[in-house]
């Protein structure tokens, strides 16, 4: 590759410039739309503009997500961007209008690299599958939002709706890490494959967009003293393109699912924040009245005395007038029955519509697991997904016996204040409205039985709770505790409860939901999620130990010693949408004084034979260094290259390498041929190769000791960021007809000068100040940082 001095680029046009504040470690632009996602040291994502690099929004690091950001993707729309967490091992999706996590997960190991991908396999089956409406929509009722007053809570769910939830084509985030931990998310909302055999630490990755391929180049090193080996794999992933169309539908179903369970979270959610803590106020304070009394009489004889006789002993006066009071009594009342109705709502219009759609997506899975000649090679499991429906069978019986509780509660504790409200007034010697001096012997013989079923003692309750009595029930079924109800139903005398006792056939029917009276709604609905989480599991078990090896080989190791330089700088994929069987992993080395690029062209298509590999090879001799690579499209790499040692200036250089110059063609006699007991550095010698003169497609980067470059073709830019990782510049890089352009815009410069001068030089300085940075004005950078950025 040799640089026509005399030619000056005039397509590269700058269009931002920037100094952060903090070091960036990934750059990612988007493939929809002119922005660019950073992530720095700080564990800050961030969303930038192309228009002088103006920053759209940023999310700090925080102790729900984490704070070292190792790998950055977007989804092929552009709509949501993942990056994943080391510290933490989550995975987190982002708005693109919002710096909100939208859906987030964990996984079991630290993530190096993200690929997401969209698939574009065409069929007939396929195109009338996309275009067709879901049925769901038709035959369900539209679950309802969730409250208004909960934003952050209601943002996710019409995130998940509205954002996460559409889709016409199956897409997939590929997911690599340490220990050759591989795993691939539908929709990047749930798995449905885990890839073991494939050693080492993975370092680059790509599905192919016909899901026959899965592409890795690995890290494997055996101890700390040794060289690491850079080894790449082509893995067959063939049964997830032999059956697209069904690995579609269950994608969309395990999405639907997996949309519910966190819908019904969130509702819960709502539920324990509707459910307030002024509830365990009479729980309190007839403890401390307890503790404090010296009769020996108990509570609830007390208030029996007081509803039998209108009589009540002076440690009671004191605390209803001195404790509670008249005023606070009305407030609790209030108090308890809006809360019991927000509560009561939420079950009747969330946890049970939610709990019904969940059957009914549980029920169509296992009809498509029970087709077995579709689904069994993709691991569904009939029996496993009827344990799922079971599940949520008892969730909704637990949901409906909360219901049963309000109900009677409300009833209850309506009478109960009613009636001490008037004995209050009373006491006090105040003016009682007839309406409510009235009171039947039948109103008389419930508050009665109110007292004598919640007003019991019950000292083993203080050391579960600290209190004796436990007259709100309620919030037992919402605490997230795995401890058994303080105070479970009352079942007896319940006919259907006797007739299934007696009834030893019914027993263990698979057609009665199993029903837990002792357990809380939360403990029911954590078990509903696991054993869903486990039956959806197997597929993905299944699809991983289906993926086998198609192809292996050794490419370089790489040097321990501490004055060289890293060889391993970039590992990008680039597939061709124009032979979607081909595609091409670039990836540079460092030896001495000669840099090369290796662009692999490898056919997915695992039936063909190895030997058709293809490969392009760059070499960089003497003047210059490749600090940089990446896929600009299908014909192109961009580059940043650095002058070697023995020359002054040291300048850096951004260019655009033309693949078709060095390409040879397959039936061309001197093919290179892969042998794969080699490593491929020692086979660089008989690799064809053709000189390259670079005419217009270079330019000089003045005043920047550039390092990193993210590239995006389609959107036609590039991001250049210097070794500090602090200082980006960016670039339009295909600017058609720049002298027609540049003319015009000095004659409506011209123009303009005449009638406004001085909000022309007003403009023309905040132009510099953005964009123009002199060389004074940007830090030093004489000493340089080799870290490794991710793409």
């Amino acid at each position: 590759i040799l640089r026509n001095p005399s030619c000056v680029s005039s397509i590269f046009l700058t269009v931002g410039e920037k100094q952060l504040p903090q070091e960036v470690v990934f750059m990612a632009w988007s493939p929809k739309r002119d922005l660019i996602a950073l992530a720095n040291r700080a564990g800050e994502v961030l969303l930038h503009r192309l228009a002088n690099f103006q920053r759209v929004w940023s999310l700090p690091p925080n102790e729900n997500t984490g704070k070292e950001v190792t790998a950055l993707a977007w989804r092929p729309d552009g709509k949501i961007l993942a990056f994943g967490l080391t510290d933490t091992k989550r995975i987190i999706l982002c708005d693109v209008e919002k710096p909100e996590s939208l859906h987030s997960f964990s996984v079991d190991s630290s993530i190096t690299y993200m690929h997401w991908m969209e698939v574009t396999e065409e069929s007939s089956v396929l195109t009338s599958f996309y275009n067709a409406e879901d049925e769901s929509n038709l035959l369900l009722p539209k679950l309802p939002a969730l409250p208004k007053k909960k934003k952050a809570v209601n943002f996710f769910w019409y995130a998940h709706q509205h954002i996460l939830f559409c889709f016409d084509r199956l897409n997939a985030l590929v997911l690599g890490g340490s220990s050759g931990f591989i795993e691939i998310y539908a929709y990047g909302m749930f798995k449905i494959a885990t890839v073991t055999g494939v050693a080492g630490s993975c370092r680059g990755l790509c599905l192919s967009s016909d899901l026959k391929s899965l592409s890795v180049i690995t890290e494997i090193q055996d101890s700390s003293d040794s060289e690491a080996e850079i080894t790449y794999f082509q893995l067959d992933t063939s049964l997830l393109s032999s059956y697209l169309p069904e690995v579609t539908r269950m994608a969309r179903k395990f999405t639907h699912i997996s949309t519910l369970l966190q819908y019904i979270k969130l509702s819960l959610t709502c539920m324990c924040e509707a459910w307030e803590e002024i509830l365990m106020q009479m729980d309190s304070r007839l403890t401390k009245f307890v503790q404090e009394k010296n009769t020996t009489t108990s509570v609830q004889d007390e208030f029996m005395q007081l509803l039998l006789w209108g009589k009540a002993s002076l440690e009671l006066q004191a605390l209803l007038m001195n404790q509670l009071t008249v005023k606070g009594l009305k407030k609790l009342g209030q108090s308890i029955e809006s809360s019991y109705s927000s509560i009561q709502k939420l079950v009747i219009s969330h946890l049970q519509s939610g709990s019904e759609a969940l059957l009914y997506h549980l029920s169509e899975l296992k009809g498509m697991a029970l087709w077995k000649q579709k689904y069994e090679s993709l691991g569904l499991d009939a029996s496993g997904i009827e344990e799922a429906i079971t599940a949520v069978g008892s969730f909704i019986l637990k949901a409906n016996e909360l219901l049963q509780v309000i109900d009677s509660s409300m009833k209850n504790f309506k009478a109960f204040f009613r009636w001490l409200y008037v004995a209050m007034l009373r006491m006090s010697e105040d003016h009682v409205l007839p309406e409510l001096n009235k009171m039947t012997q039948k109103d008389i013989t419930f508050v009665a039985d109110f007292l004598t079923e919640h007003f019991n003692e019950a000292p083993e309750l203080y050391n579960r709770k600290g209190k004796y009595f436990n007259v709100e029930r309620v919030g037992q079924y919402l605490k997230d505790e795995d401890d058994d109800l303080v105070s479970p139903p009352n079942t007896e005398g319940n006919q259907w409860f006797n007739f299934l006792k007696n009834s030893t056939h019914l027993k263990e029917s698979p057609l009665l939901f199993p029903y837990y009276p002792e357990k809380s709604l939360h403990f029911v609905k954590k078990q509903m999620e696991g054993v869903i989480d486990q039956c959806l599991q197997k597929p993905a078990d299944v699809i991983g130990k289906s993926v086998r090896q198609a192809f292996c080989m050794s490419l370089y190791k790489t040097s321990q010693s501490e004055d060289s330089t890293p060889q391993l700088f970039k590992l990008p994929f680039l597939w061709n949408d124009k032979a979607s069987n081909i595609h091409y992993v670039l990836f540079t080395i460092l030896e001495s004084s000669i840099s090369k690029i290796y662009i692999l062209r490898r056919h997915t298509d695992t039936s063909r034979s190895v030997s058709n590999g293809i490969l392009a090879l760059f070499y960089f001799y003497r003047c210059y260094s490749c600090l940089d690579a990446h896929f600009y499209d299908d014909e192109t790499v961009t580059v940043v290259l650095k002058e070697s040692v023995e020359q002054e200036g040291k300048e850096r250089i951004l260019a655009q390498l033309p693949l078709s110059s060095v390409y040879t063609d397959e039936d061309q006699e001197g093919e290179f041929i892969w042998d794969s007991t080699k490593r491929l550095e020692e086979q660089s010698g008989e690799i064809p190769t053709r000189t390259i003169f670079l005419e217009n497609q270079w330019r000089v980067l003045e005043n920047m000791k550039a390092q990193y470059v993210a590239v995006n073709g389609i959107r036609k830019v590039s991001c250049v960021l210097s070794s500090n990782l602090r200082h980006v510049r960016v670039f339009e890089m295909d600017v058609e007809d720049d002298g027609e352009v540049e003319e015009e815009e000095e004659e409506e410069i011209t123009q303009t000068a005449a009638g406004e001068p001085e909000e022309l030089n007003q403009s023309a300085d905040n132009q510099e100040s953005v964009c123009g940075a002199s060389a004074e004005e940007l830090p030093d950078e004489a000493e340089e940082h080799e870290t490794s950025l991710g793409p």
